[in-house]
């Protein structure tokens, strides 16, 4: 036995395991700058679905960064609710299952038409030039979304903001041969140019970020329920006021204390009644109803007391008595009913046994024998007959 309980932590959001707690993860998730911002309730509808983010905007280090941390979450959080399921033994298949998917290009969003072996076409970069009609609207994206895009293209990403945006701005109309190449970075002009032929490492970069989506959906699969409860607390909590928020609270604060004081709290019992399904008394007017006062023994079960007219009636077909009577060489049945003493079971036993002795069969009065004439005799007649030579 364990001498202490083991302290399993919970933040306040989380409820004991009730609720998901994400509010930092969507908060990157917000900072990915795929789209526009999104609210934490229409995160909790997405988060879990990540074949929806295009292909080529998962080659970031951010988008990596934000898949490890939130698998890292749901596994914490899996093995906090969950700690009698064998969390390995269901990544092991997942694994298996996606190893297979992968070399038949059956992975939801990592198709060879998005992605040639794990790099993004030369034509794909991190941000979608369509959105943007001038270099100064693409001036207001992150100076380090630029840089990014940039890298991913081959093109040189040093410079001012307004340096960047101009060299990415070319490759919306300009294709990559006709570009001047100052633009690009010494001795990658020609990998662009070839199609961008991917690494090792680039293939194996790829295939960790799809194995780390195939997780969480499975992750996902297994805390639908959770997940769906924490919609709905979030939306709940959107509708409400401060006010009301901190009543609810303390609301929930006083029901708790109020339940441990009503555990810690001595039952006064001094007629000692029998407990209920509640753990509590039964009302005396039910322990009178059922006559529970009333102290019932039987002999044949070794002065075994039963409680209450309804409980000794059901007990002479339980183990005890049936035991009880078979010592006694006596069948168990509705004639013994409300005996409880060995002498009166041992004396109606035997008034039985006489009864049916005068019933019994008597062979020698009643068994029939037929001589060659056809006659029919009992046994006895028909002995004492052959006995004299007259059959």
């Amino acid at each position: 036995m364990l001498k202490e309980e083991p302290v399993i932590e919970f933040t306040g959001e989380e409820a004991f395991g009730k609720y998901l707690d994400m509010p930092e993860l969507y908060n990157q998730y917000n900072n990915l700058k795929f789209e526009k911002p999104i609210e934490y309730s229409t995160y909790l509808n997405i988060f879990s679905q990540p074949h929806i983010v295009p292909c080529k905007l998962k080659f970031t280090r951010q988008y990596k960064e934000y898949m490890e941390n939130l698998l890292e979450y749901l596994v914490y959080f899996f093995q906090r609710t969950e700690p009698l399921q064998d969390l390995d033994r269901i990544f092991s298949k997942v694994t298996t299952e996606f190893e297979e998917q992968w070399e038949n290009d059956a992975i939801q969003g990592w198709e060879r038409t998005s992605q040639e072996n794990g790099h993004s076409s030369a034509d794909h970069t991190v941000i979608d030039l369509d959105f943007y009609s001038t270099v100064d609207e693409l001036k207001e994206v992150a100076p380090e979304k630029l840089k990014e895009a940039l890298a991913a293209l081959g093109l040189k990403s040093g410079g001012t903001v307004q340096q960047r945006a101009e060299r990415l701005f070319l490759t919306k109309d300009t294709p990559f041969e006709k570009l001047d190449k100052r633009h690009f970075v010494k001795g990658s002009r020609g990998s662009v140019l070839n199609g961008g032929a991917a690494t090792s490492k680039e293939v194996d970069n790829s295939k960790e970020i799809a194995l780390m989506e195939a997780k969480i959906n499975k992750l996902c699969d297994l805390l639908d329920e959770i997940i769906a409860h924490t919609k709905e607390n979030v939306v709940k909590k959107q509708a409400l006021t401060y006010d009301e928020m901190e009543a609810e609270r303390e609301e929930e604060e006083t029901q708790a204390d109020s339940e441990s004081d009503d555990d810690e709290q001595q039952i006064y019992n001094p007629l000692k009644l029998p407990m209920g399904w509640d753990g509590k008394p039964i009302p005396y007017w039910l322990y009178k109803l059922h006559g529970l006062g009333q102290e019932l023994k039987c002999e044949i079960c070794g002065n075994y007391s039963y409680w209450g007219r309804r409980a000794f009636e059901r007990y002479f077909k339980e183990w005890r008595h049936q035991h009880g009577m078979r010592c006694l060489g006596i069948p168990n049945t509705k004639n013994f009913n409300e005996i409880t003493s060995i002498k009166e079971a041992q004396e109606l036993w035997k008034r039985i046994q006489e009864r049916q002795g005068v019933n019994k069969w008597r062979p020698d009065l009643e068994e029939e024998y037929e001589d060659k004439e056809g006659n029919i005799y009992n046994k006895k007649t028909y002995t004492d007959l052959q006995r004299q030579g007259l059959i």
